[in-house]
């Protein structure tokens, strides 16, 4: 696709103050830049905007990820960086007392975390915690997890800094943070507050961090990414470079459905076209969808253009208000 605007409105980044992005499917993919990615994020920076990187991990410092985006050429700094572990821990610091003590469970850079909003990391149920704050650490054993189910079942505060069951690994896919926190649930009789995506707290501690009113959610999944923009209550854009497809998004639950579709990064300097109500459908640009029974009618191209699946997950989106169905999509 064109990097240059379409005819029809000003570019879509003019409509938000800033981006709040994931990182694996959106900016890199393994040790590579996404294609375009690096090149739209500077643009973005240079239009006056700030980019911010939201990531479940609460393993690695926003020094190191930025460092690392920084050496595929990403305007990056440790500011723009908000990791889980950081929502956790401005979670944790609005219920508790500054000094309180937090159980941590999880890695050197998730204590120092705690310790930053006041708060006093310790390593032992018997330190008579307020909370546990549990992210993922490969170190973590059972002697860590013990000690967090013995402090849940006294009481403390149980906050999960994300749940994503896997985490990706160079010899393949591993148990994530979600599974660590699943074998403490079997122990305690209570569910954790989750920080991470999807929930909103890590967006909450993006924008403020960040100075934003209005920013732009960007990611390539839909369960977590799209579904926390919108538990966040901001815009939310599929970017399909990663994981998602349109084929997926259209299927998508009611809270997982983003506003925006983007072919990649690009788009941002685009003139996407909104979606609107048609006679008996829904119409983006030249393209015009409507429903009959199990099959989205598109009037318009497939290739090249994605104005078309815009219209057609409108129009079936619209049929289905409450309940997801996979329609057949057909295109002419």
């Amino acid at each position: 696709m064109s990097d240059e605007p379409r005819d029809g409105g000003g570019r879509l980044i003019d409509r938000f103050d800033g981006l709040l992005c994931d990182l694996d499917g959106v900016v890199y993919a393994g040790p590579g830049a996404i294609p375009h990615a690096v090149e739209a994020l500077n643009r973005v920076v240079e239009s006056g905007r700030a980019v911010g990187y939201v990531t479940n991990n609460a393993s690695r410092s926003p020094a190191d990820v930025a460092a690392h985006l920084v050496e595929l050429g990403a305007p990056a700094s440790e500011r723009s960086v908000v990791t889980s572990a950081q929502a956790g821990a401005r979670l944790l610091a609005e219920k508790l007392t500054p000094g309180d003590a937090v159980l941590v469970t999880g890695s050197d850079y998730l204590a120092a975390e705690v310790r930053r909003v006041g708060l006093t990391p310790v390593t032992s149920a018997t330190d008579d915690p307020r909370a546990v704050i549990q992210g993922f650490d490969p170190s973590i054993g059972w002697v860590h997890l013990a000690e967090a189910g013995y402090a849940i079942n006294a009481g403390a505060l149980w906050v999960a800094t994300n749940t994503d069951a896997t985490i990706p690994r160079a010899r393949g896919i591993a148990p994530g943070n979600g599974t660590l926190v699943g074998a403490v649930r079997a122990a305690v009789n209570v569910d954790p507050l989750v920080a991470g995506k999807p929930e909103a707290p890590l967006f909450a501690a993006a924008t403020a961090e960040l100075d934003l009113d209005d920013p732009l959610v960007i990611g390539d999944r839909l369960d977590t990414d799209v579904l926390g923009g919108n538990n966040a209550g901001l815009t939310s854009a599929l970017v399909l470079t990663g994981v998602d497809s349109v084929h997926t998004a259209i299927a998508a639950v009611p809270g997982q459905r983003p506003d925006l579709l983007l072919a990649d990064l690009r788009d941002l300097f685009a003139a996407v076209a909104e979606v609107e109500p048609d006679v008996d459908g829904f119409r983006c640009g030249d393209a015009r969808a409507r429903v009959d029974g199990d099959t989205v009618l598109v009037d318009g191209a497939e290739e090249d253009d994605l104005d078309g699946w815009r219209a057609a997950c409108a129009a079936w989106w619209a049929a289905h208000p409450d309940d997801a169905a996979t329609p057949h999509v057909t295109f002419g």
